[in-house]
């Protein structure tokens, strides 16, 4: 193998760790909160890396890591905070201050929800996971993911209609 398991693993670190943020976000709500997730993700995955065989199991490892980081977190009762900003790349020639002011839309409708609404929108319709998967990530029945997902998604059309026309121009 040319390359070493540690040189796979600082490349994915290098190339997935955007990704692993934006996620990280979705779940906290809070960017610091974000980025101690996925440094504690990476910590974890770093750990069992040559264990996983193959390079292309770390970001699986990683993304599990934080799902259950995150519930365990709760489980702590960690306070909540407003969300940070992140960084995103424009498009060319779209409308920036329309996207800019949907996301803050968004970031501030996901930081209103309980913890576990949140994880459950982003693991379903961010990261596109079924509910049985999202059920394993979280350790829970399917049924408290579709609940959890009905409740949320019931919270977000209250507190952000916007959102709701938004999605409705885009389609």
């Amino acid at each position: 193998m040319a390359d070493s398991i540690d040189d796979q693993f600082r490349e994915f670190v290098r190339t997935r760790s955007p990704a692993l943020l934006r996620t990280a976000f979705l779940l906290t709500g809070d960017r610091h909160l974000a980025e101690d997730l996925v440094q504690d993700a990476l910590a974890r995955t770093h750990r069992g890396r040559r264990r996983l065989h193959d390079p292309g199991h770390f970001e699986a490892y990683t993304r599990t890591a934080m799902y259950h980081q995150q519930v365990s977190w709760w489980r702590r009762r960690v306070a909540e905070s407003l969300p940070g900003e992140l960084a995103d790349v424009a498009q060319p020639g779209s409308d920036h201050a329309g996207r800019t002011d949907l996301k803050l839309a968004l970031h501030q409708a996901l930081a209103r929800l309980t913890p576990r609404q949140r994880a459950v929108l982003v693991i379903r319709f961010f990261e596109d996971r079924s509910e049985a998967e999202a059920a394993q990530l979280l350790q829970c029945s399917v049924g408290t993911i579709k609940s959890q997902t009905s409740k949320a998604l019931a919270r977000m059309r209250e507190i952000a209609p916007e959102l709701l026309s938004a999605v409705m121009e885009e389609a």
